[in-house]
């Protein structure tokens, strides 16, 4: 039977400062095994919004329920690496928690960069860095995956593989994951739900209804919302060196 008890909930969240309304009665709820994408201009309040979810920003009104003992994964929008930090990928891994080599290890070869742990750091590209970002968050084993810009700085390949290993992690271990994107045509593949926000809720609801929201087509513009309709779909996937591996056959599942 599916969980249909929230990870996390916010309810009517506003946050002011400087006199700007940032945020104005914002309600969301993320179930687990459910990827729940916000979407919105630039200053709409994404990062705002997930800042408060985090714990990070008290809202001015509003309330945030956590489940208990909630774990919460968080992968940041930029990260940026100091040229003169000694670094390599392992070292960093060891700063998410307790963990043995061999879990560091393993979780770079899930996310498709087991060649990555003792690289630099500065010596990773984009698409590498995210994956190892994406490591360090789930060696905390998280309930829900907090996941700002996410495939920022990568080709439309790269995008396309993330968001098919976002939604196998998913699969594979249960997780709720919230997702901000600016890459509508590509998000609307790889998500559940859709969030439009403009300080405050457009809309709300699956992707195919989302993109022929009249809200949505106000945002984004009417050439977007046949771009929103594209699912990817493929039996492969491509290393970070571009090889394509098959996938294992999987059954099909549905998330109500």
């Amino acid at each position: 039977m599916p969980d249909t008890d929230p990870l996390i909930r916010l309810d009517s969240i506003s946050l002011q400062r400087n006199g700007n309304m940032l945020l104005e009665g914002v309600s969301l709820r993320v179930l687990p095994r459910q990827i729940v994408t916000l979407v919105g201009p630039n200053g709409a309040g994404k990062t705002t919004l997930v800042r408060v979810l985090l714990g990070l920003i008290a809202p001015d009104a509003g309330t945030v329920q956590r489940r208990d003992g909630l774990v919460i994964g968080y992968v940041p929008q930029r990260f940026a690496v100091p040229t003169s930090l000694p670094m390599d990928a392992d070292g960093f891994l060891r700063l998410a928690g307790r963990s043995t080599p061999q879990q560091r290890q393993q979780v770079l070869a899930d996310n498709g960069a087991g060649g990555l742990l003792q690289r630099p750091l500065r010596a990773l590209s984009g698409g590498e860095m995210q994956r190892v970002l994406l490591a360090r968050a789930l060696l905390r084993k998280p309930d829900l995956l907090v996941l700002d810009e996410p495939a920022q700085g990568l080709d439309v390949q790269g995008q396309q593989d993330l968001y098919d290993l976002i939604r196998r992690l998913r699969d594979t271990t249960g997780c709720g994951v919230l997702m901000i994107s600016h890459d509508l045509h590509l998000v609307m593949a790889a998500t559940d739900e859709v969030i439009c926000l403009e300080r405050h809720v457009c809309c709300v609801g699956k992707p195919e209804d989302i993109s022929v929201h009249p809200e949505y087509l106000r945002l984004f513009g009417r050439d977007m919302a046949g771009l929103a309709l594209y699912r990817h779909r493929h039996d492969h996937h491509h290393t970070l060196h571009g090889d394509i591996v098959p996938d294992a056959p999987q059954q099909e599942h549905r998330h109500d």
